[in-house]
């Protein structure tokens, strides 16, 4: 084919909304078409079922799991919290509550929901009342006391003081403030000569891990700490580890010190464990306690006891038949900060890095020790070895645990993560991420290309996600059809199970609408949503995406190499994104992120690719742009080389570690030049051949965007996306995916079929041509919305690559799938010929009747001439009304429809706020949540005499609004009004009930209703 025929065939746009119809035999062999057509209940979505600190009832727990399984939900992570809403009569884990857990659990084995529990009360951590100070999270804390010498000491040290808690003690009850006040165990006691001007070691309480901020919310937190080559002295004095004196035996039980002073000016030490502040959080007052030892498996150990392992002794949880029950424990985002010293820690240390910590310990305090270069490697030590604790000890125990009683285990392994976010969440079965409602909220994007690295690179076949968190200003806005762009966001960033926050736990009776709330936060993913009735059809969709985005090895192309060290948040070059930063797509290269702990264990070449154990295989390692490498890393990327891999990075220099000094700086710099050639990088991009594989260097790699100001790129370590994509193209490597920027992507690889998702960010019609790698003559467009397939036709094929004109609806998704020709069943499909386009046959003019719910202020029955926003009716029922509404009306086909038995015709809703249900002559014909707003009505529809029923919901906002005309009757002062509590009238006339304020009158009411055109639609007649 000449390629003017081929760019005139990609020129013939076809609409693809117009040309899917149902499969009525999708052969009986094809398990992923069944499985497309009705996907397993484990591939539904799930949701964050909070409880709010005792407010909980036995029949609500079955009343919201039974919405759940009617609505699609397949999963629930069980947390109870306090926040903003006062105390229940249930208190956490007592014999009662245990029984309502019971009760869901059993609930659950019988519906077919999967239960996660959290790792604890709250959702920061592990912990509770039950952890005793020696069991908590820890530092190693120093007070100094200056003497002189040559003279006798004999006297009390003073105690060291512990650290302020990261976010103060307000959440510390005044029993667990005295606990910490009170505990205190020693540890060491030094001395060394004292300085004036000693030599200060800057940003210490981060370094020697005092404190980890939180990534997401507070500005200026690293991503990760340097470890250059060279340090500078930073002048004064440096301690002499030859001068320091362990005087750790001459200290009584009192802590009085007996020492006879050397001649001289001397700094004395006191070194003691001391509790880090960090307790559960927003635990339920009865769950407040210490968060438990992250290093050490003897205090996890307890703690599981005490509240995991109580839970199952109750419950009993048993596989049941349904797949649902209790199935999976849950680790949130580390959000309880960072402790650098644990009972165990020394001998860990040595038995880990070699040396003995001891004489390093004046560094914990800021000072230097040896030198600014050996004090900063021995806190880089320091860091790793607590990284390495909290991965195996901590999540590692847990995972362990949990297999025992079998348990999955799901973690989010981000934010105030003192370890390596991507080896902590490496241990989980479901890698987890967060994302945040878009415009409501904190961007935690770089989380969900942190979950599905993990997963991908180690095989996991599932990648979830804490879905549309929001802030107070999300106020019930969120809906299905506003939320569709952002979910397929995610699914084309490899996110496959959603988990929605939050789902609040309804105790009160359904009366009380919309209910209970987690708080001001959340999107409101609960059976007190107008529209929850109508959620079904959305999950559904979001099931199937699912389903098939869970099936066969994701690809991409490009592997990034994060750097040692901890901590570390992987961010990839924002060059290799394309988007918002709140949702930033991949682009046509997709990639992945690597830790080096999972490089050296498990990365081997296959066919020049480099590849793991799971399944995971790439064409290109990208190494950060770092000076230092460990030993064992940098003689991994080498044999990877040798083995065939392609590789682009500049040579390391030396270790960050002191783990072998000074011979481990010899074998980098060694293992560097035979790799490399020599470490003189050139300035100018080079190839160096080494065994079988290759590598790029060169110093216009790195460094165009380090240090410029607002450039999301000031921190890369990585080089621009652009000069990646050379390298591929140039190696013969063509894009997976390409299209004119409007549609983003993903891609799964299975032995007999390629699949690709697109989908549309505009909420705009988009007509494009999309470019596919592994694409095939053989494809079929699959509607995850509808079910329905078609197989495309004409498809056309340029060097290798096919191209597919699409025309799509805003925010419109499909699944692409691609065929070996040979392994085709085309009897599977139902073909025709012709690509037909809709054409408006009629358009459904007023009047409409209209029916409101009463209960809620609306009126039983009103006309409406025209299609109106409710929020512009003069009438206070209807401009203030929250819930659902019917339309109906009788229409006669014109007579220009022709035959109905040989034409495919179609309801078009036009405009709907929010949600509608079609009925055609008490045919439910489904719901319409998204674009296209229409539904298929050939079977349904006669040439006369049609009753049409259009039920349509709107949101809570303007009903909330309309109620603040009214005096507040609400919780008040942390308390719950007398009326509720007592079950007496409501004193006011309010419909709605919900335990946060959200409105004020004064607010602008929402658009509402079916505003349409409604239209009549028909295909040509079918041949």
């Amino acid at each position: 084919m000449n390629n003017l025929l081929f760019l005139l065939k990609c020129s013939l746009i076809f609409p693809l909304s117009g040309i899917l119809f149902s499969c009525s035999n999708t052969g009986s062999s094809d398990y992923l078409k069944q499985g497309f057509l009705n996907p397993p209940d484990s591939a539904r979505p799930g949701v964050y079922w909070y409880f709010m600190d005792g407010n909980i009832d036995r029949g609500a727990i079955t009343a919201d799991l039974e919405s759940m399984k009617n609505a699609g939900i397949g999963y629930v992570l069980f947390l109870e919290v306090n926040v903003g809403v006062p105390r229940g009569k249930v208190d956490f884990l007592s014999e009662e509550w245990q029984e309502f857990y019971k009760h869901a659990v059993k609930e659950a084995e019988r519906l077919g929901i999967r239960i996660i529990l959290g790792s604890g009360p709250g959702w920061a951590g592990s912990g509770g009342p039950w952890v005793i100070p020696s069991q908590s999270m820890m530092h190693l804390v120093a007070s100094d006391t200056i003497v002189k010498g040559p003279s006798v000491f004999n006297g009390r040290l003073p105690i060291p003081k512990p650290k302020k808690p990261f976010f103060g003690e307000g959440s510390l009850t005044q029993a667990l403030r005295q606990q910490r006040e009170n505990w205190y165990e020693d540890e060491f006691v030094l001395a060394f000569p004292a300085s004036d001007h000693p030599a200060i070691i800057n940003g210490i309480e981060e370094k020697a891990l005092y404190y980890r901020a939180p990534y997401t919310s507070q500005p200026g937190v690293l991503p990760y700490l340097p470890a250059p080559a060279t340090y500078h002295e930073t002048g004064g004095s440096v301690i002499d580890q030859k001068n320091i004196l362990d005087l750790t035996d001459k200290l009584s039980e009192d802590g009085t010190l007996n020492w006879i002073i050397p001649d001289g000016k001397w700094t004395i030490m006191r070194f003691g464990k001391r509790n880090n502040g960090a307790v559960t959080r927003p635990a339920p007052q009865p769950g407040l306690g210490f968060e438990c030892d992250k290093f050490d498996t003897a205090s996890f150990d307890a703690h599981y006891d005490a509240f995991v392992g109580k839970l199952i002794r109750k419950v009993l949880p048993q596989k049941a038949k349904t797949g649902g029950g209790w199935t999976m424990i849950h680790i949130d985002s580390w959000e309880m900060g960072a402790q650098n010293w644990s009972p165990g820690f020394r001998d860990e240390f040595k038995k880990r890095r070699g040396y003995d910590p001891l004489l390093f310990l004046p560094v914990f305090t800021g000072l230097t020790v040896a030198s600014h270069e050996l004090s900063e490697r021995f806190l880089w030590d320091v860091r790793q070895t607590s990284g390495e604790l909290i991965v195996e000890n901590h999540a590692g125990r847990f995972k362990e645990l949990g297999r025992k009683n079998g348990f999955r285990l799901s973690i989010e392994p981000y934010d105030m993560n003192p370890a390596s976010d991507l080896d902590l969440g490496a241990v989980a079965d479901v890698p987890m991420c967060e994302f945040w409602s878009d415009g409501y909220g904190f961007n935690s994007a770089f989380s969900c290309v942190e979950s599905t690295s993990i997963a991908h690179v180690s095989g996991a076949p599932v990648i979830a996600a804490e879905a549309f968190t929001a802030n107070s200003n999300e106020a019930w806005k969120k809906y299905p059809g506003d939320m569709k762009n952002q979910g397929d966001w995610a699914f084309c960033m490899g996110i496959n199970r959603l988990i929605y926050h939050t789902f609040a736990h309804k105790p009160y009776g359904d009366q009380f609408r919309p209910g209970m709330t987690m708080g001001p936060y959340g999107v409101h993913w609960d059976r007190g949503q107008t529209w929850w009735p109508m959620a079904f059809s959305y999950h559904k969709y979001i099931t199937r995406c699912q389903y098939i985005l869970s099936q066969g090895k994701p690809v991409a192309d490009i592997l990034y190499l994060a750097a040692e060290g901890a901590p570390h948040v992987f961010l990839p070059p924002s060059s290799a994104l394309e988007g918002t930063s709140e949702m930033p797509d991949k682009r046509s290269f997709s990639f992945d992120g690597c830790s080096p702990l999972f490089l050296i264990k498990y990365a081997s070449v296959k066919d020049g690719q480099i590849v793991f154990p799971g399944g995971a295989s790439y064409r290109v390692l990208v190494l950060p742009d770092v000076q230092t490498m460990t030993p064992e890393l940098v003689n991994k990327i080498k044999t990877l080389a040798e083995a065939g891999a392609k590789i682009i990075g500049n040579p390391p220099l030396k270790s960050p570690s002191l783990t072998g000094f000074p011979m481990c700086d010899d074998i980098v710099t060694s293992t560097a030049i035979e790799l490399w050639g020599n470490n003189e990088i050139p300035a100018r991009l080079t190839q160096r051949i080494y065994g079988d594989g290759a590598i790029w260097w060169g110093k216009e790699l790195y460094g165009q965007h380090r240090n410029v100001h607002n450039d999301p790129d000031s921190l890369t370590l990585y080089p621009d996306y652009d000069v990646t994509r050379k390298l591929l193209v140039e190696a013969g490597i063509k894009p997976d995916f390409t299209a004119s920027g409007n549609i983003r992507y993903a891609h799964r690889s299975l032995p007999d079929r390629e699949i690709y998702f697109i989908s549309n960010r505009k909420g705009e019609m988009v007509t494009d041509t999309c470019w596919f790698r592994d694409g095939s003559p053989v494809a079929e467009a699959w509607d995850a919305i509808t079910g329905e397939i078609r197989l495309l036709k004409d498809l056309s094929e340029l060097d290798g690559v096919t191209c597919v004109p699409v025309s799509l609806e805003p925010f419109e998704s499909y699944f692409i799938v691609f065929y070996d020709s040979e392994k085709t069943n085309s009897k599977d499909i139902n073909e025709y010929e012709n690509f037909p386009e809709k054409q408006i046959l009629m358009t459904l003019n007023g009047p409409w009747n209209v029916a409101f719910d009463t209960s809620w202020g609306g009126p039983e029955k009103t006309e409406f001439k025209n299609l109106d926003d409710w929020s512009k009716r003069p009438e206070d029922g209807i401009r203030y009304y929250s819930g659902t509404a019917v339309y109906s009306k009788t229409f006669d086909l014109p007579d220009s429809a022709g035959s109905i038995h040989k034409s495919n015709f179609y309801l078009d809703l036009g405009n709907v706020k929010n949600i509608a249900r079609v009925r055609i002559n008490k045919k439910d014909l489904g719901v319409v949540w998204t674009s296209p707003w229409q539904v298929k009505i050939s079977d349904a529809v006669k040439k006369t005499k049609n009753h049409l029923e259009i039920e349509v919901a709107n949101l809570w906002i303007n009903r909330l609004i309309g109620d603040e005309s009214e005096p507040w009757d609400g919780i008040a002062n942390g308390k719950w009004p007398e009326w509720f509590l007592n079950g007496t009238s409501r004193p006011g006339k309010r419909y709605t009930f919900t335990t946060h304020r959200y409105y004020k009158k004064s607010d602008i009411l929402v658009e509402s209703g079916l505003l349409g055109p409604v239209t009549i639609e028909r295909s040509v007649e079918l041949p």
